[in-house]
């Protein structure tokens, strides 16, 4: 009688395996025109929306000098994270673990990580190359300049798009279904809109707001942002802020996951 001997998966077949489920999941995200929209062109749309306004394009005394439209850059830049990683993400791993996907998952050599691992590259990607478009068509639409001190905007922005992620998966953590995921991500995606300073920037905002929002993950970050934008090394205040919240949110989110 054949005997049939199973050998436990080495380093190559996880990571052929960890391969597969990116592939799998990023044809799916592709089959969402909905969170593309969303996730990639929202962000440059509402800022070409905000560049036709006349006075957004004039040199405002009250901001040194600066536009308007100078300001909104780095804000819509977070719009795309915000969107990615706070109001898509979590609906999708929440509605995998209620429907007993990643339970089935861990019984096989694929582990429910590799889920986990890829949705977390395809938001933050996503998020990056939403800020990539923002960029470019604030340059070539409006003539708006391209980040001053760029080592200092690449670190303000990849912090960032670390924090939004921490972020959504601490929400993924907490919800149990995927609708309660939904819910609980358009509050926090209103509140961080706001703390982004999407309907007000909050280099305006009334001095004690302005320093109860540089204390939120997005209104830190937002600062980090254009600070770099404008030529000089992100405030080490702002940065450790999102550093910060980074920890809390991903040690938290770690702690409270469940795969079932």
């Amino acid at each position: 009688m054949p005997t049939t001997v199973i050998t436990p998966a080495g380093p190559a077949t996880a990571t052929s395996t960890h391969t597969a489920v990116l592939r799998a999941e990023f044809r799916l995200f592709l089959r969402e025109p909905g969170n593309l929209f969303w996730i990639l062109a929202f962000p440059a749309v509402l800022l070409t929306i905000l560049g036709l306004i006349p006075s957004f394009r004039e040199d405002d005394p009250a901001l040194g000098g600066r536009r308007v439209i100078d300001l909104y850059v780095p804000i819509t830049v977070l719009l795309g994270l915000i969107t990615s990683a706070i109001q898509a993400m979590p609906p999708v791993l929440t509605g995998y673990r209620e429907r007993g996907i990643l339970r089935r998952m861990s019984a096989t050599p694929v582990r429910p990580s590799a889920l986990l691992t890829a949705q977390i590259l395809l938001h933050g990607a996503a998020s990056l190359a939403s800020a990539v478009l923002v960029i470019t068509v604030g340059r070539a639409a409006f003539g708006v300049p391209l980040p001053g001190h760029v080592p200092g905007y690449l670190l303000a922005l990849v912090l960032s798009v670390v924090c939004g992620l921490a972020f959504g998966a601490t929400i993924c953590a907490l919800a149990p279904t995927a609708k309660a995921a939904t819910a609980v991500g358009t509050v926090a995606y209103l509140l961080m809109m706001f703390a982004a300073g999407v309907w007000v920037p909050v280099q305006v905002m009334p001095g004690l707001l302005r320093h109860i929002v540089e204390f939120t993950p997005l209104g830190a970050a937002s600062q980090a942002l254009d600070q770099a934008a404008t030529g000089g090394w992100p405030g080490w205040a702002h940065l450790a802020v999102t550093v910060v919240w980074t920890l809390v949110l991903g040690v938290g989110a770690t702690r409270l996951f469940r795969w079932e």
